[in-house]
């Protein structure tokens, strides 16, 4: 490995780029190359072997790309196939995205918290082992956010349908007492400013900052963080090259290039 080598990061869609915005923050000096595999999102409604063959092909692709390390920027994918990836290929680091119930179960006064995520989120073992291990005590109020991926895919996070949607996932969990909200979805920080009108006084969790931070440490660790001066960002969809150039114009800041991909 060298440490000019870029870090590979990955989605169904453009819900990673709230993973890639803090790995930007944190490591300036990084060169970064981020599919978005938007032509299979959402990634929730698929069997979990669709969603392990696009994590291998995938990989495969930064792999060939020289990826220094590989950031799974969905729960999800991370649910369905991060240990399959670190079997298939054991030569290559492989942060995912882990469900922030412990900080909540922890933080929570009235012992009881919401999480909205996907059903594949849900579903998978390493939900349901952070669950039974941290938040036993304590009631979860669980919603699985249908449709809301497809209007952050869509940059309607403001729009009146995100409105009614959150007010109908959340309400639920307002009235059970949470007082945290978990974000179990990469896509889901870009709906904040909806859910803040919607439940102002819900705490709200978004696990992508301490992914970024692990990522930070590790390359540290490894002697891997980039010294140099000169970093790229290119950003790569399977969909509609269009849609990720507004996504990419919205909420990214910084110089990159963006390409479309077949996968």
């Amino acid at each position: 490995m060298r440490k000019n080598q870029p870090i590979g990061v990955f989605d169904s869609g453009f819900g990673g780029f709230s993973v890639y915005n803090h790995l930007r923050q944190l490591m300036p000096n990084e060169n970064f190359i981020y599919i978005a595999d938007s032509s299979w999102c959402p990634y929730g409604e698929r069997s979990y072997e669709e969603v392990r063959s696009r994590a291998v092909r995938i990989t495969e692709y930064l792999i060939q790309r020289n990826a220094k390390i590989i950031v799974v920027a969905c729960n999800t994918a991370t649910a369905a196939a991060i240990e399959l990836l670190r079997r298939k290929f054991p030569k290559m680091t492989f942060v995912g995205m882990e469900p922030a119930i412990k900080p909540a179960a922890k933080l929570t006064n009235t012992n009881v918290v919401g999480v909205l995520a996907t059903q594949n989120t849900f579903n998978g073992q390493l939900y349901k082992e952070t669950k039974k291990k941290y938040a036993g005590h304590i009631r979860v109020v669980v919603q699985i956010g249908f449709g809301l991926v497809e209007l952050v895919e869509n940059n309607q996070t403001r729009s009146p349908e995100a409105i009614r949607l959150l007010e109908k996932y959340i309400q639920p969990m307002r009235e059970a007492g949470a007082d945290y909200l978990v974000l179990g979805c990469t896509h889901y920080p870009f709906l904040l400013h909806s859910i803040k009108i919607v439940a102002p006084q819900l705490n709200v969790i978004d696990p992508a900052l301490p992914v970024a931070k692990r990522v930070l440490s590790l390359l540290s660790q490894k002697d891997l963080l980039n010294d140099g001066l000169m970093d790229y960002t290119a950003f790569y969809t399977t969909g509609a090259l269009g849609k990720l150039n507004d996504f990419a114009r919205a909420f990214v800041t910084g110089n990159y290039i963006t390409d479309a991909l077949q996968l």
